[in-house]
């Protein structure tokens, strides 16, 4: 193939990919239609079937794309058995607010496929060995010596709530204009710092 050909295969593909990610994020899986897809990318409709052959084959390929940066990419931090628990946790917050800063729209797009029952993140996290990792058997064994009072999954809740939960209630909070321009990127940086801290109460 063409070099030329190859570069506009690649970014076609990129442009169907990036109006996928924006619809199915606003509209969720059920409610797509492929046509939504072309409109976005400003495209023909026969493209996105060339390239991707099905809605379900692209939705495939976007969640691959979220579970990589949202599951798979921690666990190298997690399983990083040079660092202690605290750094781990620190290392990972800072890895989601990176990432959520960017993708803002990842939450409440995962939020909307677990709850309309799609069980492609579960399926591509289970491949996953994150709740096997270096950090959980860290944290079991602080709960075997009695060192840890809660069940270490709190733990994983709380970093994730304190994380996400921002992000899902943003919109509430500039509505209202209790968070106004660009404070709640300052407030999130802010919570880099505070979070760690917050955990240190239950790790003792």
């Amino acid at each position: 193939m063409a070099t030329g050909k190859k570069e506009q295969d690649a970014s076609t593909e990129e442009k169907i990919l990036a109006a996928a990610r924006i619809v199915f994020t606003r509209k969720g899986f059920a409610a797509t239609k492929v046509r939504d897809i072309a409109a976005e990318a400003d495209i023909n409709l026969s493209l996105v079937n060339y390239y991707f052959r099905s809605k379900e084959k692209l939705f495939e390929v976007v969640m691959a794309e979220a579970v990589q940066k949202l599951v798979f990419e921690i666990a190298t931090i997690f399983n990083d058995e040079q660092l202690d628990i605290p750094e781990k946790i620190t290392k990972a917050i800072n890895y989601y607010i990176d990432l959520l800063l960017e993708n803002p729209d990842f939450p409440l797009f995962l939020v909307n496929e677990i709850i309309a029952g799609d069980d492609m993140f579960t399926r591509y996290a289970q491949q996953n060995t994150l709740f096997k990792s270096h950090l959980f058997r860290q944290l079991y064994e602080l709960k075997a010596a009695g060192k840890l009072s809660v069940h270490p999954v709190h733990i994983m809740m709380n970093v994730i709530g304190m994380v996400v939960m921002p992000f899902l209630a943003r919109p509430l909070l500039e509505r209202n204009e209790l968070v106004k321009d660009n404070e709640f990127v300052t407030l999130m940086n802010e919570r880099r710092k505070l979070i760690p801290l917050w955990l240190k109460g239950m790790l003792g």
